[in-house]
């Protein structure tokens, strides 16, 4: 999630842009269960950022939360580990499984999803936040790093959820969520950063197949985007500290998020879902809270157009 333009700019002389399958507010339904009290989230990549801050509102509610990620030792310019989010969660009123692993593992993924039943029970909610970025231009990118966005973000996606699906099945009201963007066909967009585009745009394809798929099951699969450019560490330490006063706390997409887990997931499914419009949705309009400093000028998210 990074900037292209900002959220009050004009439209330009670009093609229009073409999206698949957004979900707006009116999409969304419920909520069906009035909290996430019991229920219990796998999380990939969840030991900051947007991650934590999804799991630390299912945590309000008494969640049981487990927390796939790399991040056992702090990282020199990213604060916090797994551990630390763990304690962040409890803190909060959940319970948590931290549990070091690669997303790109697939004996690690197994193994986190066969902790998560022994401990809680079960498994009703799959969030896919772990992501690679590079914007690299085609002839600049080299093919690790292509890989290494293409295994964590497509196929990462595909197999955790694959992984928790046989426990889906057995939920009251399963999810799968996923951080990832609408498909914005416009040429401007295919045809910037194309290895990211790639790996992101796949992962919203595995919104709809899966949703298309497990549909007869009644698990739901959406993605969540946000509109703005996220406050985060990494934003601030991969692309640049004058975003950050342009940008919203993660707290908006946290909120989104909730709002879709606790609706009907055999109504609420196959949209990829923008944050903002999924919280009018739901009659909020005041979005000031959430904005990390005093401005309007905020900056557009990557793939979306003004």
């Amino acid at each position: 999630m990074l900037p292209s333009e900002q959220v009050d700019s004009t439209r330009s002389s670009r093609p229009v842009a073409r999206t698949v399958n957004v979900g707006h507010g009116s999409n969304l339904v419920g909520p069906m269960t009035p909290s996430l009290s019991g229920k219990t989230l796998v999380i990939s990549g969840g030991s900051r950022g947007i991650g934590l801050a999804i799991a630390l509102r299912a945590a309000r509610d008494g969640a049981n939360i487990t927390l796939l990620a790399k991040t056992a030792e702090p990282h020199p310019r990213l604060p916090g580990t797994i551990y630390t989010a763990a304690e962040t969660i409890e803190a909060a009123g959940g319970r948590a499984l931290p549990i070091v692993g690669d997303v790109r593992n697939d004996d690690a993924i197994a193994e986190a999803v066969q902790q998560t039943v022994d401990r809680f029970g079960g498994i009703d909610v799959c969030v896919n936040n772990a992501s690679a970025i590079d914007l690299r231009m085609t002839d600049a990118l080299d093919m690790k790093r292509y890989d290494l966005m293409q295994d964590i973000n497509c196929r990462g996606t595909f197999a955790l959820s694959k992984a928790c699906i046989p426990h889906l099945r057995r939920a009251e009201n399963p999810h799968i969520l996923t951080l990832s963007p609408p498909l914005n066909l416009a040429p401007h967009w295919v045809g910037k950063h194309l290895g990211y585009t790639i790996a992101k745009y796949g992962m919203s394809l595995c919104t709809i197949g899966f949703a298309e798929e497990l549909r007869a099951d009644g698990i739901a699969a959406n993605s969540i985007w946000p509109r703005t450019v996220i406050a985060t560490d990494a934003v601030k330490n991969t692309v640049g500290a004058d975003l950050m006063p342009r940008s919203r706390n993660a707290e908006i997409v946290a909120e989104a998020a909730y709002a879709i887990l606790t609706s009907p997931s055999r109504e609420t499914t196959a949209n990829l879902f923008i944050d903002e419009d999924v919280l009018r949705a739901r009659g909020e309009t005041d979005f000031a809270r959430y904005a990390h400093s005093d401005t309007d000028d905020l900056a557009l998210d990557i793939f979306l157009d003004a």
